[in-house]
């Protein structure tokens, strides 16, 4: 099975499944919202990644938008998807070091200190 990245429509098929004209995608990709492979003789290539992202930018076409505040909504719907996948690795990160703590024997060298809390202005309360 190939990968949802693999480029293999050619621009006609690729407008088709869009449910767009071939000339629409090439003003998307003059207008950098989406970016085909090319074969080694310049012909464009889309995945269905590419499928996807046609897609999305005519549903918010349909919705009013133009090209540059649709550039402006992918970019951020990108950061956002990057920032959770980040998030998640974080996580994964912090619940690892939570679980090596909690097998970790705990630590006997270390000396409770004396707290005191001072009011300001006034007398010392001692522990």
């Amino acid at each position: 099975m190939r990968s949802r990245d693999h480029a293999v429509y050619v621009i006609s098929v690729a407008a088709e499944l869009a449910g767009m004209h071939p000339q629409t995608l090439r003003i998307y990709e003059r207008r950098g919202l989406v970016q085909p492979a090319r074969t080694q003789g310049g012909n464009r290539r889309y995945s269905d990644i590419d499928i996807d992202r046609l897609r999305r930018i005519s549903d918010l076409a349909g919705e009013g938008m133009n090209l540059e505040g649709i550039r402006r909504v992918m970019a951020l719907e990108a950061e956002l998807e990057r920032l959770h996948a980040e998030n998640q690795a974080l996580r994964a990160i912090a619940a690892d070091a939570r679980a090596d703590a909690e097998r970790r024997p705990p630590r006997r060298d270390l000396v409770p200190l004396r707290q005191e809390i001072t009011v300001f202005g006034g007398k010392r309360l001692g522990s």
